[in-house]
């Protein structure tokens, strides 16, 4: 029986007051709570200042923090080389920013051998597990891979590529060189800008971030949903430390029961793999529908590969292959080859419009080819060659390309065929739960309409004997970590298409396209250069234009990291939903002043950013000086720091 007008109104009226006076109630608890800094401690933050470069002699770390530079040096310091400093100044990343780059993420690695002379890459980006494919997201409703379900994980890397990388060629055991890092995350560590800017959630954010990832919360702001991550508060990330204890305790079980050393570092990556770890990922994924079983772990492998190599300039170009955007720099600066730039003008309008021209060529040509190698025929050679180079140049325009250009003539990309998965034991999310989840992302992630914003790091260590490693880890915590472990295994699979026919197809098995890489020039057969960077598709960007403002225009390293930089976001954004922005040019303030009415000229829409802005990436690299030493160099755009002697 329908109640009375009267007494429903009065119910409604009851109820509104109550209503009305739980959020008063809330808003004064709100209000009482504590909102400050949690345990401050002293730093004085490099984010923002100029970095002068370091010179020396006997060898060298650039990092992401200060913290894991220092952790590199240390190992130096007591003897140890390349490949184990970049162990230990990985380690000490992932936990001092590890909201950035997260030890089980991806870490694409170059290596650089100076006895023989040669570079080689590792496969740092793990794969699609067996389960992912377009007809399971397109069945739980999605345009794009989602930017905050736990389906969005790949199978983890940087595991593999650490064991990968000491057994060839480190020295010293993993506890050693993950002490450290250990230590960082029982004892705590100032939190940095970068840390903050990445962590820098509104309060309506944090309760989302603390409803739909309950642990991450825990993880990175102690489940505090009412306060925000303050600049020098102490960070600390027990569980992280409890889970790189169990690795090293795993090695040392090993050693004690008479295992050689690589034998030890296999019980290491089995522990990860097969063991415990594997069981807490594959118990969140049972558990949250996701796609990770235990014989996607079991299987996972990455490997040691010939690098993406050309000729530029006098410089051979050694950088991660195609499952990388590594070829974009070699793209970039062949496109330019014989043009007289210095006669441009450094950071005129007319520079930054050729610049970005070869910018954008090179994009069309990555993204209608570049894709992994075991899915993906990748006509490599002809992308690289001097007849292809001179036909992009004969493709750029007087003025901005309207739209992102045609990719140029390579043959037809071909995505080889693969026997396709049922999605077994994929959950099929409700049409609701991916919207809401959708519009979260959006606000978590979405800054302004074309921003980026960071999540990754980078580091580059050079040894007493000339050898280098550079690598580029990455991964933010957008997806449900694994409780009880601090691991966050990102949500890299974003970089999926699901469009069947684009050459950056979901398949099962298959790695995507992803943005970080790592790069290393030699000159006949010398070191010159490594250096890495984060930034998404900035990344390629800022790398190139770093390398034009030293080679072309003669820099101090330091000098040519801190100039100004331009950043198109013509092309589709590497990461979903792919948005782009065509003939949209961003420049940092001093540049924008400078340059900006003559690019509009020229056809271009113009957007300034602050200078030294975190979008434009935080190169740090390692150069030769030409007499038997180096320069080691950090951006002053985060926290990037140098050490050496």
């Amino acid at each position: 029986m329908a109640l009375p007008v009267r007494r429903l109104i009065g119910i409604l009226k009851f109820a509104g007051r109550g209503i009305v006076a739980a959020a008063a109630l809330a808003a004064l608890a709100y209000a009482f709570l504590p909102k400050g800094p949690r345990d401050p401690m002293e730093y004085e933050g490099s984010a923002g200042t100029a970095k002068a470069g370091i010179r020396g002699s006997e060898f060298a770390v650039v990092a992401g923090t200060p913290w894991a530079a220092e952790a590199g040096y240390r190992i130096l310091e007591a003897g140890g080389n390349a490949a184990d400093a970049a162990v230990a100044t990985l380690l000490a990343l992932n936990v001092t920013h590890g909201e950035a780059a997260s030890f089980p993420g991806i870490a694409p690695l170059m290596y650089f051998d100076a006895a023989t002379g040669t570079a080689e890459s590792y496969i740092g980006a793990g794969v699609a597990p067996r389960a992912a494919t377009i007809d399971a997201f397109r069945k739980a409703g999605f345009e794009t891979v989602p930017e905050l379900d736990i389906r969005a994980q790949l199978v983890p890397a940087s595991p593999d590529v650490i064991v990968a990388l000491l057994s060839k060629h480190g020295t010293m055991n993993f506890g050693e060189l993950a002490a450290p890092a250990i230590r960082l995350a029982r004892e705590g560590f100032p939190a940095h800008r970068a840390m903050v800017e990445n962590l820098d959630f509104s309060l309506v954010e944090r309760v989302g971030f603390s409803v739909l990832m309950p642990y991450n919360a825990e993880v990175f702001i102690r489940g505090e949903w009412w306060r925000p991550v303050h600049p020098n508060e102490r960070m600390v990330f027990p569980d992280l430390a409890d889970t790189l204890e169990a690795l090293a305790a795993a090695e040392r079980a090993a050693l004690d029961s008479g295992a050689a050393r690589e034998e030890a570092l296999a019980a290491v990556r089995a522990y990860f793999y097969e063991g415990p770890i594997a069981e807490a990922i594959v118990a969140l994924h049972e558990k949250k529908g996701g796609f990770i079983t235990r014989e996607d772990l079991a299987a996972y492998r990455g490997g040691w590969e010939n690098p993406v190599r050309a000729e530029w300039n006098g410089f051979e170009l050694h950088a991660n292959g195609a499952w990388s955007q590594g070829v974009m720099e070699s793209l970039i600066l062949r496109t330019l080859e014989g043009i007289d730039l210095a006669a441009l003008g450094h950071n005129t309008p007319e520079y930054i419009h050729v610049v970005t021209q070869a910018i954008e060529l090179a994009m069309a040509d990555r993204d209608a080819y570049i894709g992994d190698l075991a899915f993906v025929d990748v006509p490599l050679e002809i992308l690289l060659s001097d007849d292809y180079a001179a036909g992009r140049r004969e493709a750029m325009t007087p003025r901005a390309f309207p739209e992102l250009p045609e990719p140029g003539d390579a043959g037809s990309p071909s995505n080889r065929a693969r026997e396709k998965h049922g999605g077994k034991g994929a959950a099929v999310a409700e049409r609701s739960r991916a919207d809401a989840l959708s519009r979260f992302a959006t606000a978590l992630v979405s800054r302004s309409d074309f921003s980026v914003g960071q999540d990754t790091s980078q580091l580059a260590v050079l040894d007493r004997a000339g050898n280098l490693v550079v690598m580029t880890p990455s991964d933010f915590p957008q997806t449900p970590m694994v409780p009880g472990t601090g691991l966050n295994l990102g949500n890299r699979m974003t970089q999926f298409r699901l469009d069947p026919e684009h050459v950056g197809a979901l398949e099962p098995g298959k790695r995507p396209r992803v943005t970080p890489h790592a790069l290393i020039l030699t000159r006949n057969g010398e070191f010159f250069m490594g250096l890495s960077t984060p930034g998404g598709d900035m990344q390629a960007q800022a790398l190139a234009q770093v390398l034009l403002n030293v080679i072309v225009f003669g820099m101090d390293l330091d000098e040519a990291i801190a100039a100004p930089r331009f950043y198109s976001v013509s092309a589709p954004s590497s990461f979903a939903p792919h948005e782009s922005y065509p003939a949209r040019l961003r420049l940092e303030s001093s540049l924008h002043a400078a340059a900006a009415a003559g690019l509009r000229a020229l056809g271009y829409e113009t957007v300034g950013d602050p200078d030294w802005h975190k979008d434009y990436g935080a190169v740090g690299a390692i150069m030769s000086d030409g007499s038997g030493g180096f320069i080691a160099a950090a951006d002053p755009r985060e926290e990037t720091s140098a050490l050496g002697r």
